[in-house]
């Protein structure tokens, strides 16, 4: 999958943004009448719309900030000047609807979903081998439902486009539950159609694994529990994922597309534009070869306090201190599970974690509710993190006991807000003088949204 990346480069010339309203129109720049002609232009397409995931608005930045920052896990850190100001605002609550980071969640995972409203449109006028017909459409249907996700989570009311955007439409907004409910729908389709593995260059492609756990998850944010446990049961009897041995062994450039890995984000270093920020933006230092650690998305002191003692997974996903190039231990809190010392600044080779089989695991325990073969569950999470077994006699309620176990096994991978959503724990959210309430659970849609279309409600 990421030497496919490569052929990328070029399809960014295919996508029209537009600064006016919400990127929905179709891919523009080249004749659309000589283009999704063969199985080789809707390639290209596919893997633009992988391409789009590494945007800087999606997950090169804009959902870890939205996502984890706006949590309880992580805050900007000290520097709240410049860009960083936008940080701290999303951290703290007191963003406006001209945030340009929210801004850019909203317009990049448009454009992703105009590029796959393209494909949807316009395969089934194609002839091309049905297997690589159905993969096509699987992987539009997930990528296209995974942008959705995150824009219902983050805003609740928000267009559902699915078909091309054509010049003098009108925008209008649906409620979460409508988004979700088609989801449900899209996600079963995706699964049907998608392959459970891939080799060689095309790993990193949607599965059906991938599809179906957030299939789950979208499940078990409407309510339905007893579906979202059966589509759970499936992914673990079918799909042949399995924890790794050791917490460590998820990390690092080398681990990469492993057997817990469901799907991740491919990043790719070399200087060709794919490389992701994650060094530059969590390092503390700027003792890196490619210079300035900004040290955001800093892990909470109440994140490092949900820790057990002798948990195994603390050491791979953060720490206190670092040692600089005059030997020197600085105090420090940051995120280590992203780390690596790419050759040019901002261009990481390390993917970004979607989902793995331990969310998969988590998600059953919280779909069966409190039952002995939840803690089974739980517990084989917690055995990997060299921790004793728990069960309906340990302090806390179940749904305690579960979310913090969920926070620390997925610290900085995406899952926190949507979490403290999904479990009703506003009390949990953010550890400064900051409260969620019912205007404040939901991101303000971005002005110039509002702007352009007038029949648009704000949060």
């Amino acid at each position: 999958m990421k030497r496919i990346l490569y052929i990328i480069l070029f399809t960014a010339c295919f996508t029209s943004c537009s600064d006016d309203f919400t990127d929905l129109a179709p891919i523009s720049n080249r004749n659309e009448a000589d283009f999704y002609k063969s199985s080789d232009d809707f390639e290209v397409a596919i893997n633009a719309s992988y391409s789009g995931l590494q945007s800087t608005g999606i997950y090169g930045r804009g959902y870890w900030t939205m996502f984890e920052m706006r949590s309880d896990n992580t805050d900007q850190g000290p520097d709240a000047t410049g860009l960083a100001r936008q940080y701290t605002e999303i951290n703290s609550f007191t963003e406006d609807a001209l945030n340009e980071q929210v801004t850019s969640v909203w317009s990049e995972s448009y454009k992703v979903i105009s590029n796959c409203n393209v494909i949807l449109s316009r395969i089934d006028g194609v002839e091309m081998d049905a297997s690589l017909k159905s993969r096509i459409t699987g992987e539009a249907l997930f990528i296209r439902s995974l942008m959705f996700y995150h824009l219902a989570i983050a805003f609740g009311n928000i267009p559902l486009q699915l078909e091309p955007f054509v010049s003098g439409d009108e925008l209008t907004q649906v409620d979460q539950t409508t988004v979700l409910n088609q989801l449900i729908v899209d996600l079963a389709e995706a699964e049907a159609g998608l392959p459970v593995t891939y080799s060689g260059s095309d790993i990193g492609r949607a599965t059906k694994g991938a599809a179906a756990t957030l299939l789950a998850k979208v499940l078990l944010t409407t309510g339905d529990d007893a579906a979202a446990a059966t589509v759970l049961r499936r992914i673990i009897s079918d799909y042949g994922y399995e924890l790794l041995d050791d917490y460590a062994d998820l990390w690092g450039v080398g681990n990469e597309n492993n057997a817990e890995s469901i799907f991740e984000i491919q990043f790719i270093s070399g200087g060709i534009g794919q490389g992701s920020l994650f060094t530059n933006d969590f390092s503390p230092s700027t003792d890196l070869q490619t210079g300035s650690g900004f040290g955001r998305n800093r892990p909470t002191i109440s994140l490092m306090e949900a820790y057990e003692e002798d948990d195994l997974r603390y050491d791979p996903s953060m720490d206190d201190t670092y040692v600089n190039l005059e030997g020197e231990t600085i105090e420090a809190r940051y995120v280590k599970k992203f780390w690596s010392d790419p050759a040019i600044e901002n261009d990481s080779d390390i993917n970004f974690v979607v989902f793995r089989y331990a969310d998969v695991l988590l998600m059953l325990a919280e779909a069966l509710g409190e039952t002995g073969e939840s803690y089974d569950l739980i517990n084989e999470v917690r055995q990997r993190a060299g921790l004793e077994d728990i069960d309906a006699s340990t302090p806390g309620s179940f749904e305690e006991k579960l979310l913090n176990e969920r926070r620390v096994e997925l610290a900085f991978e995406n899952h926190r807000w949507p979490d403290l959503k999904r479990f009703n724990a506003e009390s949990k959210i953010q550890e400064a003088e900051s409260f969620i309430t019912a205007t404040r659970e939901y991101f303000y849609i971005p002005q110039r949204e509002i702007d352009i279309n007038p029949n648009f409600e704000q949060n």
